[in-house]
C-alpha cells in the first residue's frame, strides 16, 4: 500500500532552474569559444546540464516522476542551448 505524501514538493522549479543554467551556459560558450571550438563545448555544457538534471532531482526526494522530469529538464536545455547557438550561428553568417 503507497502512502500519500502530505505536502508534496513542487519539481518545476528545478526543471527551469535546468533550463537557466543552460543559457547561461551556451552565452558564455558562445561568447568565450571560438567557432571552431563552439559546437564541442556546447556538448560539454549539456553533459554537464544532465548532471545539474540527476543531481537537483535527486536532491528533491521524490521517486514519482523522475525520469519524466530528468527528461523534461535535458529536452529544455537542449532547446535552449539550441536556439542560443542558432542566434550565434546565424551571427556568425552575416557579414559585418
Amino acid at each position: 500500500m503507497a502512502v500519500p505524501e502530505l505536502a508534496p514538493r513542487r519539481t518545476f522549479g528545478g526543471i527551469v532552474a535546468v533550463w537557466v543554467v543552460a543559457a547561461v551556459l551556451a552565452v558564455v560558450i558562445g561568447v568565450l569559444a571560438t567557432q571552431e571550438w563552439r559546437a564541442a563545448w556546447l556538448g560539454v555544457g549539456l553533459g554537464g546540464c544532465l548532471i545539474l538534471a540527476f543531481a537537483v532531482q535527486l536532491w528533491s526526494g521524490r521517486s514519482q516522476g523522475f525520469t519524466e522530469r530528468v527528461a523534461a529538464s535535458i529536452f529544455g536545455a537542449v532547446l535552449v542551448m539550441g536556439v542560443i547557438s542558432l542566434g550565434f550561428g546565424l551571427a556568425a553568417v552575416v557579414p559585418g
